[in-house]
């Protein structure tokens, strides 16, 4: 049980780190700032965010690609980092998050939910799921792996947000 949740978190970090970089972005006031579409997805969804994804999950990639080569970390490995095209698996983690992030927000806009409420579990599942269904074409994870993103995932998320708070990244909790 231990290795499949170790796995599986392994798996989709280039997701969960794609998913925070649009905020660490903003902190650190990168360029690009423009909306990708201010009605759609609100105006808090900028490229900056959206190219923050790619190379944070590219970031993550080079190094579980470095871990594998050195052999460190390596029995945790579902995919072989030493011969899948980094920057194609980073446009699949990174902008799948970002995609299923930006549907989540598309949806929260037309149930008038203001940018940064909560909305259970939406919060919490959409980058991995965005990031799943990119990766399906070159990729199909056991359904365990799945289940077990799905269950891990909003307790993770929970206290990446409390952390993200406490460093002054976000300006709520949740």
């Amino acid at each position: 049980m231990f290795e499949l949740i170790l796995s599986s978190i392994y798996l989709i970090l280039p997701a969960y780190v794609a998913n925070a970089c649009p905020i660490i972005a903003a902190k650190l006031k990168l360029p690009f700032r423009k909306p990708i579409h201010k009605k759609i997805f609100g105006s808090h969804k900028s490229w900056r965010g959206f190219y923050a994804g790619y190379i944070g999950a590219l970031i993550i990639l080079f190094i579980q690609f470095l871990l594998q080569k050195h052999e460190i970390f390596t029995g945790y490995n579902l995919l072989n980092y030493e011969q899948i095209n980094l920057f194609l698996y980073a446009f699949l983690f990174g902008i799948g998050a970002i995609t299923g992030d930006l549907i989540k927000s598309f949806f929260k806009r037309r149930f008038n939910i203001k940018p940064g409420k909560s909305w259970f579990p939406f919060d919490q599942l959409d980058f991995i799921i965005g990031s799943l269904i990119f990766l399906l074409p070159f990729y199909i994870p056991s359904w365990q792996v799945i289940v077990t993103l799905v269950i891990l995932t909003p307790l993770i998320h929970f206290l990446a947000n409390i952390l993200g708070y406490l460093l002054h990244l976000k300006k709520v909790w949740w």
